[in-house]
């Protein structure tokens, strides 16, 4: 992508005293600006929040503070960079991954692929292929996720990490993120071993920007991953390439996630919740906390809860000196 050493961007009184609380905890260095709410620096970039409404923000960490910060803490959107690369309509061959399960208790972490090329994303947008995240009712996901299977030319692939091994990971990487690079990378690379599938072969992959650093997948890419180029965008289920990644991703988790809770004789609920909390307690109470490693992440703060220990400390954000 550009450079960007300078943007403009209107936002409300609200975004501007968020943002400001914001920089203030991220220890920015505030100063008096003619007609202007702040100034603040930090780093590599300064911005002005105007009392027009107006917002400015200036230096070579421009992109990395719209991306990073701007965008998904203040704005909840992307409204940067991703236009210049590919908008929703386009019909460049592409990679689109993403994952499900990552914020469920219950349930493997599923990852999952898909090439599409102009006719197919074509298709995509007919069939009205969006987020997963939209859908509400796992039926209409199923019907999706078949119909996307089904389209001449789509090549996917889904790459699930069952609870054991999932858990095994943790234990080893310390990190979700770390599991997340590890899943996307592993899906590329299958996903690749294919291209004789694919027509045109593939020169992007667009994935969502799931860590503070791009360098997190980049840096699991394997060989074949290593020669397209890797696009990270915020909300980049907007891109229906992405969005029918994220319907196969789920639809493999919600199938996954009913066979588990057959096997255990419990219907085992979906996310993070006081519902979660109280089947995990019950489950615990009735077969001992050996029975979560084959069906749940027990790194959770739930797992904790059911099984009586105290919870871990919370972990204090903090930025880094290179931010």
């Amino acid at each position: 992508m550009p450079e960007i050493t300078s943007h403009t961007i209107k936002i409300s009184a609200e975004q501007s005293d968020q943002l400001k609380d914001l920089l203030t905890k991220r220890n920015y260095e505030f100063r008096e600006v003619p007609y202007a709410r702040y100034a603040a620096k930090g780093g590599k970039v300064n911005v002005v929040s105007y009392q027009s409404g107006k917002l400015v923000i200036q230096g070579k960490s421009t992109r990395e503070f719209i991306e990073f910060t701007l965008e998904p803490e203040i704005l909840k959107e992307a409204t940067l960079g991703y236009e210049d690369v590919l908008t929703p309509l386009d019909g460049t061959a592409r990679l689109g991954i993403d994952e499900s399960g990552k914020g469920d208790f219950f349930g493997p972490m599923c990852i999952a692929g898909v090439y599409a090329n102009e006719s197919v994303i074509k298709q995509f947008i007919d069939a009205g292929i969006k987020d997963s995240k939209k859908i509400s009712s796992d039926r209409k996901m199923a019907e999706l996720a078949e119909r996307i299977r089904s389209i001449r030319g789509c090549v996917y692939q889904v790459v699930p990490i069952g609870n054991e091994a999932y858990n095994r990971l943790y234990l080893q990487m310390k990190s979700v993120n770390g599991i997340l690079a590890w899943g996307h990378a592993r899906t590329i690379e299958n996903l690749l071993l294919r291209k004789y599938q694919m027509d045109p072969p593939p020169l992007r992959v667009i994935s969502d920007q799931f860590a503070a650093s791009k360098a997190v997948i980049s840096k699991a890419l394997m060989s074949l991953g290593k020669e397209v180029e890797l696009v990270q965008r915020h909300k980049a289920e907007s891109d229906p390439v992405v969005a029918a990644a994220s319907i196969l991703a789920r639809d493999e988790f919600v199938r996954r996630l009913k066979t588990l809770g057959d096997q255990t004789g419990v219907v085992l609920p979906k996310g993070a919740s006081r519902k979660v909390d109280e089947t995990a307690k019950a489950l615990f109470e009735e077969k001992g906390k050996e029975v979560f490693n084959s069906i749940a992440k027990i790194h959770f703060r739930t797992w904790f809860r059911a099984v009586g220990l105290p919870e871990p400390p919370k972990t204090v954000w903090k930025r880094s000196k290179s931010q």
